[in-house]
């Protein structure tokens, strides 16, 4: 049998203001192709279809389009709800949808598998919605559930027990943050609290793969425990992780193959540093036009209207960010004392500036402007 693993859609996701929806459908449309090429039979999305629990009605056409289009290919689709879904939004429509089309939200059914046939025999495939400690203890009211690790242990108890009595091949979707996991700073609204809901890697013995979702970078974790990771880049710190799904290979006795499919980038993200001036007019940055861009400008101090400017040269300029390139030295000087070393009003001002600019005071056109703007001000007092 053949699987394709991916993840986290998060549909409706904005990207620093700018709607990632026709992007998506883009790279969605080539899922899908990929599908049809490589002949897959299961297609498993891993959680996070969505990207809020009240997803905007745009949202919608697009997840109905893409399990379309999946369905139409021959494969079978397997959905669960992730920790940004709403299960119930998720999955209301789930016994309306088309024989082939599962959408999996109720923790009730952990422990049943959608079961699909291959040449080999059965393949059991344990869809695991996103299991929230506080919401779904009550199913299960005769053990502790405090914290993801007792959930997701218990499930897969339920799991390898009801394995236990179907023998053959199996598969476990869900959606956590495993142990082992290499996490990128700003990727991932956790859904953690420290360390108490980090699953260890020994919750998933048994199962022949597991297919996991809610890191947004590809992981392998061990041969037969993966995070796909999400189709489009939804952070800077996500710039060099690569997107796409794994491509997995079942044969009569268990896993045979994994291999990564690669999935279009519709525009890169890049991260840019130097000073305002060099950003706006070095040759060295003219290919990053028509990327997403972060700009990282070292001047020494904030320059006025930086984004404005960076537009006209970048006009998919995300975010601006000013990182001096070197503090100055600290003359040891404080506020008070410069103010009480100041002997004119344009003293004065400069040495408001200077403490408030990392120690640079006004530059030549800058004084030149208070000189002007305090010559009138003594004039206008003569006059009164």
């Amino acid at each position: 049998m053949r699987i394709l693993h991916t993840s986290d859609w998060h549909i409706g996701r904005s990207f620093h203001g700018h709607s990632t929806l026709d992007a998506l459908a883009g790279v969605l449309r080539a899922l899908v192709a990929q599908v049809r090429e490589h002949d897959v039979d299961l297609v498993i999305v891993a959680g996070d279809v969505f990207d809020s629990a009240a997803p905007s009605a745009a949202c919608y056409p697009l997840l109905t389009s893409t399990l379309r289009d999946l369905a139409d290919t021959g494969a079978r689709v397997i959905v669960t709800s992730g920790n940004h879904d709403s299960a119930a939004r998720l999955g209301f429509q789930s016994g309306l949808l088309r024989d082939g089309i599962h959408v999996v939200t109720d923790p009730a059914s952990v422990g049943t598998p959608v079961t699909i046939e291959d040449s080999h025999g059965p393949v059991h495939v344990y869809a695991l919605p996103f299991l929230e400690p506080a919401l779904v203890r009550h199913l299960w009211d005769d053990v502790e559930l405090r914290t993801q690790q007792q959930t997701m242990a218990h499930a897969m108890g339920l799991v390898r027990a009801d394995l236990a009595g179907r023998g053959g091949r199996s598969v476990v979707v869900s959606h956590c943050f495993a142990a082992g996991v290499e996490a990128t700073p700003g990727v991932e609204r956790e859904i953690r609290q420290g360390t108490l809901d980090v699953v260890p890697l020994s919750v998933f013995d048994g199962p022949d793969y597991v297919a996991l979702g809610h890191i947004h970078g590809r992981q392998r974790l061990s041969d037969r425990v993966r995070y796909a990771g999400a189709p489009l880049h939804y952070s800077f710190g996500e710039a060099d992780k690569p997107r796409g799904s794994w491509l997995v290979d079942l044969d009569e006795a268990g896993l045979a193959t994994v291999v990564w499919l690669d999935l279009p980038v519709p525009r890169r993200l890049r991260t840019l540093r130097g000073t305002l001036e060099e950003l706006l007019t070095h040759d060295r940055y003219a290919d990053a036009a028509e990327d997403w861009v972060c700009v990282q400008y070292t001047d020494p101090t904030p320059q006025s209207d930086p984004m404005r400017r960076l537009l006209a040269r970048f006009p998919h300029c995300a975010t601006v960010m000013h990182l001096p390139g070197s503090a100055r030295a600290d003359d040891g000087l404080s506020y008070s004392h410069r103010v009480r070393a100041a002997r004119s009003d344009a003293e004065l001002i400069d040495a408001f500036l200077t403490h408030v600019r990392e120690g640079e005071g006004a530059g030549a056109r800058e004084a030149e402007i208070i000189r002007d703007v305090i010559g009138e001000r003594i004039v206008a007092e003569a006059r009164t």
